[in-house]
């Protein structure tokens, strides 16, 4: 068992433990250590063996997951993966429980397709994944190989920018996973309210982006909101990109908007950034900017690179100040990053390429 992830799953429905525990120990790269029904079972566990990754039930009884939360990063700092039923009071508290420093969302396994239940174990596995690579995880765990995957190809194909390039009108495309909500936090803040139009995917469940947007919208100058088919790319606004849903950019005359769209997933991703970046590169071309931020794998690498090609600007977000390095990295890798700076001076240089 030498060398896997170790995987302490806490939730007080017992079918909810079985099925992340098969998930998980379906993956020859994670071993569930142990369960607990509740945050009291679970702190008995860790006096016993500390987990490399702790999964975390948001509602539970004798004791809530924040306040779990908070005590295990107080008392014994370790990446926590939430997981969270679909429902708003749980999108929200999920949400606090990112700020509090959890390093990811998961939903809880549901019934469904093979197709449905096959998605569903990628996405709780790569987060398991990307929580044990997180910074605040001691270091010296050797990098983790990503599966074979989809491309942009199989939402949109590669096409042409060049008739698409007499607007001045620039239009900024984000990507980001782990670590991300916290870095667009940051990030969005800096804008001023009247800042170009932006889009963004951040890889995150259905159902919270919506509450995550609010969020935002209630702390930034400019309007945020969850992207919706045909909304308009405006100045002023952010549009973060539905949970489980493809976000195209797209443009009529001078008009751009977004697409929303199902498709298969893409770097085993839906939304994916690399189908929004190719979407920028053939849609806006030179008059796009895009930006990549903390997240594990390579999703956006691809499109990034051909946002380059097409004449826009492209940055990401430096080594430091990601919590896991691992998008922007490969995209610096494929050649498509023009400039790496700290999460903190993205903003700025945004907006110097805007002027």
């Amino acid at each position: 068992m030498a060398g896997k992830i170790r995987v302490l799953i806490v939730d007080d429905a017992a079918v909810v433990r079985e099925a992340l525990s098969s998930i998980l120990a379906s993956d020859p790269q994670i071993e569930v250590m142990a369960t607990a029904g509740d945050p009291f079972i679970a702190a008995a566990r860790m006096k016993e063996q500390i987990p490399d990754v702790i999964t975390l039930d948001v509602e539970m009884p004798r004791m809530d997951g924040l306040t779990f939360l908070k005590k295990i990063m107080t008392q014994h700092p370790i990446p926590v993966v939430m997981c969270s039923s679909l429902t708003a009071q749980g999108s929200e508290t999920a949400l606090r429980a990112l700020e509090y420093g959890a390093v990811d969302i998961i939903t809880k396994p549901q019934l469904g397709t093979k197709q449905f239940l096959e998605e569903s174990r990628v996405r709780i596995c790569d987060a398991v994944k990307a929580a044990a690579q997180a910074r605040l995880r001691p270091t010296g765990r050797p990098s983790l190989t990503v599966a074979p995957k989809l491309t942009a190809d199989a939402v949109l194909e590669k096409g042409s920018s060049r008739a698409l390039v007499q607007t001045t009108e620039k239009v900024v495309v984000v990507g980001a996973s782990t670590g991300g909500t916290e870095a667009l936090r940051e990030f969005l803040l800096q804008f001023p309210a009247d800042a170009p139009g932006i889009v963004i995917v951040q890889h995150m469940p259905e159902n919270f982006t919506a509450a995550f947007a609010r969020r935002l919208d209630g702390l930034c100058r400019l309007s945020v909101k969850e992207a919706a088919d045909g909304d308009s790319v405006i100045r002023g606004r952010a549009l973060i990109a539905p949970g489980n849903r493809h976000t195209l950019l797209k443009r009529s005359g001078a008009r751009y908007y977004v697409e929303i769209k199902d498709g298969p997933l893409v770097s085993r991703h839906r939304p994916s950034v690399d189908v929004l970046f190719r979407s920028a590169a053939r849609y806006a071309g030179k008059n796009a900017i895009g930006v990549i931020m903390t997240g594990m794998g390579d999703d956006g690498a691809r499109g990034m690179k051909e946002m380059k090609e097409a004449g826009a600007a492209t940055l990401a977000q430096d080594e430091a100040t990601c919590v896991v390095y691992g998008m922007p990295k490969e995209a610096v890798k494929a050649g498509g990053v023009d400039l790496s700076l700290p999460l903190d001076q993205l903003a700025a240089r945004v907006l110097q390429l805007e002027r």
